[in-house]
């Protein structure tokens, strides 16, 4: 079995991945008890930058790690390319 895959900022995303869904969560309490949709659209908001944010972070995290991998030349070079490009595709 593999090691998980962990970069140092993962606990950082996970922390602002639950508070982003906590905001969901009370985005569709605020749907279900009629607040305004001017409310409802500013707590969208605040979920969807919540959750830019941490792709941004993970995606950066996990750039950074390619290329440190691919500055250092050996094994896996093609794997860390491969893993680069891959990954760009979320941006």
């Amino acid at each position: 079995m593999t090691e998980p895959h962990r970069h140092a900022t993962h606990g950082d995303i996970v922390k602002r991945l639950k508070r982003a869904n906590g905001h969901l969560l009370s985005v569709v309490a605020m749907i279900e008890d009629g607040r305004s949709c001017t409310e409802i659209a500013q707590q969208l908001h605040a979920v969807e930058k919540a959750i830019t944010q941490a792709k941004r972070t993970l995606i950066r995290d996990h750039i950074d790690h390619c290329l440190d991998a691919a500055a250092h030349p050996g094994e896996g070079d093609a794997e860390a390319l491969s893993d680069f490009k891959a990954i760009t595709k979320f941006l």
